[in-house]
């Protein structure tokens, strides 16, 4: 028996439907912007309801709706960017006082290093 190849189509790989004639339905931008100012731009249905706030694509903050102005839409506050530690020492030291300390702690850490006692905590 000769060996004869197979010939076909793979299964679900291609689709035999066209775009030809299809008439999507109606659609509206609606732009959102975050805490941050990252703008993300939405598309929703004509029909749709339009949330309010949208979760931002750049940094899932909560975005809220501008309107065609570049406003936001509604009265809503929106939530703000999470402070990083950093921030907070700063409301409560100057640069001045923290340099001070930084300097303080790495001269005890270098004359416990010269006594050999570099891991060691002193509570």
């Amino acid at each position: 028996m000769a060996q004869q190849s197979m010939r076909g189509m793979r299964l679900g790989s291609e689709s035999f439907e066209s775009a030809r004639g299809v008439t999507l339905s109606p659609r509206n931008t609606h732009l959102y912007r975050c805490a941050k100012e990252h703008v993300s731009e939405m598309i929703f249905a004509d029909e749709a309801e339009v949330p309010t706030a949208w979760p931002c694509k750049s940094c899932s903050l909560e975005a809220a709706l501008l309107d065609t102005d570049g406003n936001q839409a509604f009265a809503t506050e929106l939530p703000k960017a999470p402070r990083t530690h950093f921030e907070m020492l700063l409301e409560r030291r100057s640069r001045e006082e923290l340099e001070e300390i930084l300097t303080e702690r790495l001269d005890e850490l270098k004359a416990r290093r010269k006594r050999g006692q570099a891991d060691a905590t002193n509570n």
